[in-house]
């Protein structure tokens, strides 16, 4: 069943509306609001072929060129990946070019691939009942469920970045320290993979913070050595949160950096 279009009544869907109609968006982004609706309902997984641009016209009942200007845009915004001669896929964290997309912390070298990818140690995993301020940042209530994750990430045995990462309850029910342990591959990815969740985008606050004495226990370093204080929010299609996840960088030996366009 094709799904429904605000076009004006007594316009063929697939035509552009006439000079002086109330139009409440622009014909090819409510085809990209309904190509993310298939998205988050899972229709197309993670790396997964989206039908071809042809299908998706006849599916919708639209121009062909209508639908290439919905995927330009979702393509632009790292959604989908144009692959040539192939067709268009669902962005994926597994991607050797986008596995860092959100972790902007390189080695001073910057031969982030020489360094190879960090070891994780979960020192913690539970279910609780999210405070005011984690509950605000995902879009809960408070005292509804999250899962609660704090953990190490260590780059040649060195432990560089000490993360606590709060995940709503109900889309990560069932996550076990081991399981993020275990998997082969960035934690991104296992969201996608085991949870059918995908991180598209992220807001970060950055600001330098000392070490407290926990802190710098678990990061090796003298109570009061300067750190990189960086709190995360990721959003899933449609500015869905999913992720607060707020971070302690050691940066003696790396940096932060960003690309702006």
């Amino acid at each position: 069943m094709a799904a429904s279009l605000t076009t004006p009544p007594g316009n063929a869907a697939g035509a552009e509306a006439s000079p002086g109609t109330p139009a409440f968006s622009p014909l090819y982004q409510q085809i990209k609001g309904l190509i993310l609706q298939s998205l988050q309902a899972g229709e197309w997984k993670p790396g997964e072929a989206i039908p071809s641009e042809m299908e998706l016209a006849a599916r919708f009942r639209v121009s062909q060129g209508t639908v290439r200007k919905a995927i330009d845009e979702l393509a632009a915004e790292n959604l989908v990946v144009r692959r040539q001669g192939r067709g268009t896929f669902v962005a994926t964290h597994a991607e050797q070019h986008v596995r860092y997309r959100f972790l902007k912390l390189v080695p001073d070298s910057g031969d982030r691939v020489g360094e190879g990818p960090a070891q994780r140690d979960i020192l913690e995993c539970k279910r609780v009942r999210a405070t005011a301020d984690v509950a605000r940042a995902l879009a809960l209530r408070s005292g509804d469920a999250v899962m609660q994750v704090r953990r190490t990430l260590s780059f040649g045995g060195v432990p560089t970045i000490l993360e606590d990462v709060w995940l709503p309850g109900n889309a990560f029910k069932g996550l076990t320290a081991e399981q993020m342990a275990d998997f082969r591959g960035p934690t991104y990815v296992m969201f996608e993979v085991e949870f059918g969740v995908r991180m598209v985008r992220a807001e970060e606050k950055i600001r330098a913070v000392a070490a407290e004495p926990s802190h710098a226990a678990l990061l090796k370093v003298a109570p009061g050595t300067p750190l990189l204080g960086v709190e995360r929010i990721a959003y899933t299609y449609n500015d869905v949160p999913m992720e607060l996840r707020r971070g302690l960088y050691r940066t003696d030996s790396h940096h932060y950096r960003n690309e702006l366009n």
